[in-house]
This record gives C-alpha cells, sequence and structure tokens, in this order.
C-alpha cells in the first residue's frame, strides 16, 4: 500500500508541469513532507466549471482534496481514512471505487513515497520496521495515479453551502517491483507526461485502455534509502524526514 507520502512542490512549480493554466489564488498548501491519510493534498483534475452539467467543457484544475476516498454513499465522512489505497486489480468492480474510476479520475503530484520493511534487530530476534524514502532516481515530480469523488454531508441544510460538499481521493496500487519492492510488496501506479490527458478526460470511460495507461512511478527507475523512524509520527515534519539513516 502507500500510506505516507511526500509533496512539497508549490502550486506556481505544479501547474506548469501538468499544464494547468491557472494557479489556485486563494487555496495553497504547505510543503509536507510526511503527508498522512486525511491530510489535504494537491490533485489535478478536469471538471465541468461550477454551475454547467457535466456535458459542458472540463477545465483542468489543480485544487487540495483530502487523502482517503468517501464514496457518495457513505454515512458518515470516517469511511475515508480506510480508503487510502485502491488496488488496480480490483479498482474498476469495487463498489467504492468503480464509479470514479469511469468519471473522476485525478493526478496526485508527489516526491516520493514511504514504505516499511520488517526487519529483526541483530542479537534480539525482535522485528521493528524500517522506513524507506522511496522516489525517482532523477528527481522529477511524481504523478501519482488517483481517484476522487463527492460527499454531501447531509447535517448542512443547503447545496450551494461550500461546506456542504467533501472531495476526497485515493491512490492506485499495483504489487511492487524493483527498489520498492525490495521493501514492500504494493507500491502507487503513476502515468506519464504523454498519458495525462487520457487519464483526467473525463468522457474516457473505457476501463481496459485506462487501465493500460498505468505505469510504474518513473517508469521503474526509483531510489530507496532508509530513514528515520521519525516519519512514524504524523506530527513530524520538515526535510530531514528524508536525510538517508547513516547506520
Amino acid at each position: 500500500m502507500c500510506g505516507r507520502y511526500a509533496s512539497t512542490r508549490s502550486p506556481q512549480e505544479l501547474a506548469p508541469l501538468f499544464h494547468v493554466p491557472d494557479v489556485p489564488a486563494r487555496e495553497t498548501l504547505a510543503p509536507n513532507w510526511n503527508v498522512a491519510p486525511t491530510d489535504d493534498v494537491w490533485a489535478v483534475l478536469e471538471r465541468a466549471p461550477r454551475g454547467k452539467d457535466d456535458t459542458g467543457p472540463v477545465e483542468r484544475e489543480l485544487r487540495p482534496l483530502r487523502w482517503g476516498l468517501v464514496p457518495s454513499w457513505a454515512k458518515d465522512a470516517k469511511a475515508g481514512a480506510r480508503m487510502i489505497n485502491a488496488r488496480v486489480e480490483t479498482v474498476h468492480e469495487k463498489p467504492a471505487y468503480r464509479r470514479a474510476f469511469t468519471h473522476r479520475r485525478c493526478l496526485l503530484p508527489a516526491d516520493g513515497f514511504y514504505e516499511w520493511e520488517r526487519v529483526e534487530d541483530p542479537g534480539t530476534a525482535k522485528v521493528r520496521k524500517q522506513p524507506y524514502f522511496i522516489h525517482p532516481e532523477d528527481g522529477q515530480v511524481m504523478a501519482l495515479a488517483g481517484l476522487y469523488e463527492y460527499w454531501r454531508d447531509r447535517t448542512v441544510q443547503q447545496d450551494d453551502d461550500p461546506a456542504a460538499w467533501l472531495m476526497t481521493c485515493t491512490i492506485i496500487t499495483t504489487e511492487a517491483t524493483d527498489a520498492a519492492g525490495r521493501v514492500h510488496p504494493r507500491m502507487p501506479l503513476a502515468l506519464t507526461p504523454e498519458h495525462y490527458d487520457a487519464w483526467l478526460d473525463p468522457d474516457h470511460r473505457n476501463s481496459d485502455e485506462l487501465r493500460a495507461l498505468l505505469d510504474q512511478p518513473a517508469n521503474g527507475h526509483l531510489n530507496a534509502r532508509s530513514v528515520s523512524t521519525a516519519v512514524n509520527n504524523v506530527r513530524n515534519n520538515g526535510p530531514q524526514l528524508l536525510d538517508e539513516l547513516v547506520s
């Protein structure tokens, strides 16, 4: 799975990378070296402008979503904490994800992601979890494949009240290979720039074709380095979390 990642680039950096015409004027997120479930994260998506129907022209946006998808039929938003990942093998058929996979796909920019390896301490036979930061060798941004969904908070009476709607997202994962596979059996999927348009297009609804667009982050050219267990605590943040652990 992908349970933590780093996303530190600003909207001004991300907008040209993903061909977003307008940088968000009011909404902003601080750089985050320890993105955790239920955090707000940057997402790139395409949808019709507010007030227009689904058949109108779509616009590409960079906007914050909450990580942890809440299905539209969920009774409350707490369900999202358990839905941070969707398996590519079943994403097109699972009730929680299949409609979003068809209609509401997004990209989640990331510097890299964390995974934990179970290791045995020499001489103690105790097993601990060693965190690793896994990232592209060339340092380029990763475009993680994601889905997003709308959830209506029924405790808010007016539909046009911004508090009435929650937008959430999830990351699509697959079996891990290369550097990531040495640490954990699952890893996030990503897209290369030439596939951004097809993935984000809400009118593209062929499941087989969409799944064929997904690829290993950085085409498998990943580096995994051990980092401090400070990343285990969601309250810890800062670039020092990415420093390689010195034995």
